[in-house]
């Protein structure tokens, strides 16, 4: 009877994302001084959750850092600013935390850059993320892992139907390929390492989480269209656009967030869960990029001019994702319409640029969220 009652306890806990599974609870999160990092930091802490970030000093902004103007820093168990590279020191600090959840998001994240240093984008998402597979094998205690990698990582052939988890991994470019193989290695640990046999790891569950062209208040890298619109917008000049046909299912940052929150718990509690998941928005919010830059438009006024000849790199045209596997798998489903999607982002901008502190818009914003 008591096993049934837990079972049942699980069930109901896999429908909902729970303020009290998160409160206390242990958690190691990689680049948390990046744009998703922050803002998946500042939600975990903002439930209870005792965090220790690994990651390096931001990069590759030409805007104010999200992570320090968020003022977060002394709210971790540890701020740590290291490389994934560091092997040893990473596996150190894993074993000293203890972790119960861990989230891997530090990577190389840029397609264009991954054309400029391919190698570095290779190691850092591949190596980088076998590096943290390896230090979760010396972990002797029950832990969730969701690696997150992206998804770009199928083999795009441009077509009308969204990819699905089981779908041919590959890619054109440095970082797409980079993250599909990071994929191959997430699957090789959970069937090699996971498991009953002696050379298995029982208490250890790995999952990866695919999701991208996330936008929201506080991405300032270099390369994207959201921050170029926004620093065109702010400077008062016409926005340069590379690709206006191309398509993409833009998403808030806060619903693949909330994809991992739900993924990680559940995980937790139900070992079945470890596999790959798309996180992505309704079919309706896959836009080009010339009505993502309209929208933005319709609540900041601007200009913008097709710059299609001066594209130099490989870029795909269309791309799309089920999410039909994280539907009945984990209740999960995107809340905000392209529409919501593009106002929550502007209205961050446009506070912010009036000098409103970034913690309380964010803080506001997953609340909005949580409620819609």
């Amino acid at each position: 009877m008591a096993s049934q009652t837990s079972a049942l306890e699980d069930l109901v806990m896999i429908t909902n994302c729970s303020i009290d599974f998160w409160k206390g609870r242990r958690v190691w999160l990689s680049g948390h001084t990046g744009f998703k990092g922050s803002w998946l930091a500042l939600w975990l802490m903002h439930w209870g959750a005792v965090v220790e970030g690994y990651g390096l000093d931001p990069d590759d902004q030409e805007g104010p850092s999200l992570f320090e103007s968020l003022e977060i820093a002394s709210d971790f168990a540890q701020d740590v600013r290291s490389d994934l590279a560091n092997a040893a020191y990473l596996k150190e600090r894993i074993k000293a935390f203890q972790p119960e959840i861990v989230f891997h998001l530090a990577a190389q994240p840029l397609v264009r850059r991954s054309y400029q240093d391919p190698l570095l984008t290779w190691n850092t998402n591949v190596i980088g993320t076998c590096n943290v597979l390896e230090a979760l094998r010396e972990v002797d205690h029950q832990v969730a892992a969701v690696i997150v990698t992206t998804d770009k990582v199928y083999q795009n052939c441009s077509w009308d139907y969204g990819y699905r988890e089981e779908d041919l991994l590959g890619g054109h470019d440095p970082y797409s390929s980079s993250k599909a193989a990071a994929e191959i290695a997430i699957a090789s640990w959970r069937s090699s390492f996971c498991g009953e046999m002696p050379h298995q790891r029982p208490n250890l569950r790995i999952a990866s989480a695919r999701a991208g062209n996330v936008i929201g208040g506080g991405d300032w890298a270099k390369d994207r269209i959201v921050p170029d619109v926004i620093r065109s917008l702010i400077e008062g000049k016409p926005i340069p656009v590379r690709a206006p046909r191309s398509t993409r299912p833009w998403q808030h940052v806060l619903e693949p967030l909330h994809g991992y929150l739900k993924l990680a718990q559940n995980l937790y509690l139900n070992p079945s869960l470890a596999t790959a998941f798309n996180f992505g928005p309704n079919r309706a919010s896959n836009k080009t990029v010339q009505e993502l830059v309209e929208e933005i438009l319709s609540h900041w006024p601007g200009t913008w001019i097709d710059q299609s000849d001066s594209v130099s790199v490989h870029e795909a045209l269309r791309l799309d994702l089920s999410t039909d596997k994280a539907f009945h798998q984990l209740d999960w489903t995107p809340r905000w319409s392209f529409e919501v999607t593009i106002s929550q982002t502007v209205e961050w901008y446009r506070r912010f640029n009036s000098r409103e502190l970034s913690r309380s818009l964010c803080i506001e914003q997953i609340d909005r969220y949580l409620k819609s």
